[in-house]
């Protein structure tokens, strides 16, 4: 063994190290901020946009004093010589938790120990996600780790806030440098927060996205009422914080594209334009996002690659999170060329430079990316005259990168923040993958090939041949040590450096003592015959996923547009007197049916459709269904004020599923775990449209109540404290709450009866009496979730009582038991066409129960209240012609006719009239055969599902996944379990309680 002997001196002079590379570190005087300091000779990026070339920064006393050539350095001033390196302002976080208390978010609700009270000591609000006393600056705690980390980023400054809650206080400016407390937040309440996220609360609600909503909206009118004159009944700390810092820039963090949409709808109500942090999913909704006219904040840390153990679990990837794989990296490109502002956060800086210049790589220039990180969120934050850019008068947060800093060579070689620099822990410069290693001019070359394992470099030497080489290799601080096995010449020794222009070079001692030259060079600048066996080698992944309308399976590249249309020679069935027609015509003009007959002619240009042989419908309304949502229930037993328009999920795929079972409509109802639960969205399943899209226009509006087992919860009743646990308790529920509603009616005429209401304070506005009152005006219809008589009778009773209507019962599985009572009020029912025997509390359920009822006189749909179901609702309807002989007319009307009288839409839909909407299903059998299927179905002229296309689309879904699996074996690194699988089932009833996953109450 010869021993090694080191190439590696190192000399001190006037603070330079020798072979090439600089120390910014001078006998200390860095810490001391009065000192002046001259950086001289480097590429001095002022802004994002201007670059100047071999200039000059001076800076004293944490302020840039001057910018420039030739600068003068004043007396005792320490110069620093960075010829050829580069100047940039320091990065700025936007977004960030740092130095905040560690917030544990509520684990699940428990239903047997529902607390519905704020455990909160002292005058705050009533419940514990509003959180608008909190202070940032206040709560702020020197993190040293996240502080290091965050420097060796860049990243000299952030903007905070506790992320806790809905209402989340106001945020700080603070600094990454190492201080005091006192020192370090720059400036206090500098925004106000919010999100739809409950946060360490362990209330009951709001559990759901609805109930969120409702509580922002009615946290909004408190503090309204409050800063009137509320305060003078009661002292509310939480309001006080919330009006007091109500001119400070509102701040929404979102979980999901849909989020934003969500929250600016809430914005738009309060006169609220918030500055919206996205989740990286932007792209999914561009032009939807820029109407909003919000400012976006979007994190940087894009998915991983997938390592997948075979074919089969390749398969369950949903090919939506495929998609967003390959499409996350492009959504900094998108937003920058749809001239959305945005700002750019590290997250949790995970990868955080190589998922930066992926962006860069996808098209995301690099003056924007630079703005993203230092001059738009300093002007987010209303710093952007003291942070982001290098100019007189502003801080000295610098960066020095000895190149470009996003290029993929660049180190990051000093931080200043205010004047005070930091060492940068640095990890290994990632070099090339290849080098041909050259020793001596004798001996044949070598290959050396570097790989990266958890950030470092890991080296191995290969003969020509690809034969591993026997070596042992160090690489630290630019200067490297090989042991290398060279067969006859016996062991060498080589000692050199990385070089600035990306090659290695020094001196070897050889086996027999000969001392020799080494280079090693990147392959990419040399032999041929070494890049050949990178000509193989997978590109990184490009752009494969398609963006279609909606984002998900089945989409369309485009929107779909209305068209004029002429469906001839079918059998019609109008619903209305004409009755069914044979070999008859329809025309389709703006949307609407524009004339029913034979033989029909017209002069403009239509679109022709044979419809021969074939069955023409208006298209099925479901009376009852939980699809497109993101939440079900809250868990109020009143629960009134929330609205599932707020829960609207517009890509769930049950909206084409249905579609291509010739659903045009649906209600879209609260779950059953409430007396009173939210207010329904009556929407059309206009596939690809976003979820303001799908609402039907001046609809009326609904809501949903409950009786019987899901909302007594008998079987839970040990130990609950959750009221009503009987049905006593459920009349009772609907007793004090209408009584409340009468008061709060009584109140509001009293105020609007003042002549002069100066001085008088209104009544608090509250939006669950608000939505009762509207129930007592007629302005809100109810559906009730009903089976068993005695409860049907029961709320018969108190509507009477309580002066209100009821509009539908729904289920209602004993309804032969009560027809003649509902007739006697109006009443109409939605029931399933043979459900029996699936619990305890519908073991009187009897199939015959549609058709008595409708022969009795009430209108009697058959709803699904089940995805799967819905998309066979026609046979549902041919079930009431086997049990209980109903015409296929009447049997029809059943899903299409009835429904929509229910709703109050009968004039619009339900049957093909002129003047309605074209609301069309062609049908190839007749509709209640088991082999119908639609051919099309048309929404107000607009073809969403095409049986033709359907088929083209499952070919094209099959090899768009394929092709991004693919890529996704090829990409680079990656984990097992790194992404989302296919989700469980999707069918959600009324007592599934959380978001998307239909968790039913029983399993909480």
């Amino acid at each position: 063994m010869i021993k090694r002997i080191s190439l590696f001196f190192i000399f001190w002079c006037s603070g330079i190290l020798l072979f090439g590379q600089e120390t910014f570190h001078l006998n200390g005087l860095s810490n001391k901020k009065s000192i002046p300091y001259l950086l001289k000779g480097a590429y001095v990026h002022i802004n994002a946009h201007e670059v100047l070339d071999n200039a000059d920064v001076l800076f004293q006393n944490g302020k840039i004093v001057a910018v420039g050539s030739g600068l003068s350095a004043p007396n005792g001033a320490v110069e620093i010589d960075l010829a050829g390196k580069h100047i940039y302002p320091a990065f700025v976080d936007a977004f960030s938790d740092y130095g905040m208390p560690n917030v544990e978010p509520a684990k699940g609700v428990n239903w047997y120990n529902n607390k519905f009270a704020s455990a909160k000591s002292g005058p705050f609000n009533n419940n514990e996600a509003i959180k608008s006393e909190n202070s940032a600056a206040e709560q702020f705690k020197m993190d040293k780790k996240k502080a290091e980390k965050m420097r060796d980023l860049g990243f000299a400054t952030a903007w905070v806030h506790v992320p806790d809650g809905i209402s989340r206080g106001t945020g700080a400016v603070v600094s990454f440098a190492e201080a005091q407390e006192n020192e370090s937040v720059l400036k206090a309440d500098v925004g106000r927060f919010f999100a739809f996220d409950r946060g360490s609360s362990t209330m009951s609600f709001p559990i759901s996205i609805m109930g969120m909503v409702s509580l922002l909206r009615q946290t909004y009118l408190d503090a309204d009422w409050y800063a009137k004159g509320g305060w003078q009944k009661e002292r509310n700390l939480s309001l006080e914080a919330f009006n007091a810092s109500k001119k400070l820039k509102p701040v929404f963090a979102a979980k999901n594209v849909d989020d934003i949409l969500r929250a600016d709808f809430v914005g738009d109500e309060f006169n609220e334009q918030y500055l919206i942090k996205g989740n990286g999913d932007e792209y999914q909704k561009l032009d939807l996002i820029k109407k909003t006219g919000a400012s976006l904040i979007v994190p940087i840390d894009f998915p991983e690659a997938e390592k997948f153990i075979d074919p089969l679990e390749a398969q369950e990837m949903e090919l939506m999170a495929l998609r967003h794989w390959n499409l996350a990296p492009s959504n900094p490109k998108m937003l920058y060329e749809a001239k959305i502002p945005f700002a750019i956060s590290a997250g949790d800086s995970k990868g955080f430079f190589d998922n930066l210049r992926k962006a860069i790589g996808r098209g995301l220039p690099e003056e924007a990316a630079l703005a993203a990180l230092t001059s738009v969120p300093a002007e987010m934050m209303g710093l952007s005259a003291q942070l982001g850019k290098i100019e007189k008068g502003f801080e000295a947060n610098i960066l020095v990168t000895d190149k470009p800093v996003f290029d993929e060579k660049s180190q990051r070689l000093s931080l200043w923040i205010s004047g005070k620099e930091y060492k940068l822990n640095i990890p290994d410069r990632i070099l090339d993958e290849r080098f041909v290693l050259k020793i001596g001019s004798e001996i044949p070359e070598y290959r050396l090939e570097v790989k990266q394992e958890n950030g470092k470099n890991k080296f191995s030497v290969f003969k020509s041949d690809s034969v591993k080489v026997k070596s042992k290799i160090g690489f630290e601080d630019e200067s490297i040590s090989i042991e290398i096995d060279l067969d006859s010449l016996g062991e060498g020794l080589m000692q050199g450096f990385l070089w600035p222009d990306g090659h290695f070079a020094g001196k070897a001692i050889l086996g027999n003592g000969e001392t020799v030259a080494w280079s090693a060079k990147p392959a990419s600048e040399l032999s041929e015959s070494i890049n050949e066996d990178k000509k193989g080698k997978k590109k990184e992944e490009g752009l494969i996923a398609k963006m279609q309308f909606p984002f998900a399976p089945y989409g369309f590249d485009e929107q779909p547009q209305a068209a004029n249309y002429l469906i001839r020679n079918a059998t019609v069935w109008t619903n209305e007197k004409a009755g069914i027609l044979d070999e008859a015509d329809v025309l389709v003009k703006n949307g609407k049916i524009a004339s029913v007959g034979k033989n029909l002619s017209t002069k403009e240009q239509v679109k022709e459709i044979d419809g021969r042989g074939m069955h023409l419908t208006s298209g099925i309304i479901d009376e009852h269904s939980h699809i497109a949502l993101y939440s079900i229930n809250e868990l109020e037993t009143v629960s009134a004020q929330v609205r599932q328009r707020d829960a609207l999920r517009s890509n769930d795929i049950n909206i084409y599923r249905q579609l291509a079972g010739g659903v045009t409509a649906a209600q879209l109802l609260h779950g059953s775990a409430d007396c009173i639960g939210g207010q329904s969205a009556l929407i059309k399943m206009k596939w690809g449209e976003a979820a303001d899209g799908l609402l039907i226009e001046r609809a009326p509006r609904f809501i949903k109540f409950a009786l019987g087992e899901n909302v007594k919860r008998g079987n839970a009743f040990s130990g609950t404290n959750r009221y009503p646990v009987t049905r006593m308790g459920v009349e009772q529920v609907y007793m004090d709450a209408f009584s409340r509603a009468k008061d709060y009616q009584r109140q509001w005429k009293a105020y609007n009866a003042l002549g002069n209401k100066k001085g008088v304070l209104p009544p608090r506005k509250d939006l669950k009496m608000e939505a009762l009152v509207d129930i007592l005006n007629d302005d809100l219809h109810i559906t009730c979730h009903s089976y068993v008589q005695s409860e049907i009778n029961m709320l018969m009773h108190v509507a009477d009582t309580m002066d209100f209507k009821i509009n539908t019962f729904t289920h209602i599985l004993e309804g032969y038991k009560v027809a003649d009572k509902m007739k006697e009020r109006g009443i109409y029912g939605s029931t399933f066409s043979d459900w029996w025997a699936y619990k305890f509390e519908v073991r009187e359920a009897i199939p015959y129960n549609n058709a008595i009822m409708n022969k009795v006189g009430v209108k009697t749909a058959i709803n699904s209240d089940d995805a799967e179901m819905a998309r066979r609702l026609n046979q549902e309807a041919a079930k009431t012609m086997l049990y209980g002989g109903l015409s296929e007319e009447e049997a029809w009307k059943t899903v299409t006719l009835y429904p929509a009288t229910m709703l109050h839409l009968d004039e619009r839909m339900g049957s093909i009239k002129v003047g309605k909407d074209a609301d069309l299903v062609l049908w190839n059998a007749n509709p209640l055969s088991i082999y119908a299927r639609p051919e099309f179905t048309m929404i107000e002229g607009v073809i969403y599902f095409d049986e033709k296309e359907y088929e083209k689309k499952t070919e094209e879904i099959a090899l768009e996944k394929n092709q991004l699996i693919q890529a996704m074996k090829n990409a680079k690194g990656g984990k097992s379990g790194s992404m989302e699988k296919k989700a469980g089932s999707d069918r959600v009833h009324c007592d599934s309680v959380l978001e998307l996953g239909g968790i039913s109450l029983d399993e909480l």
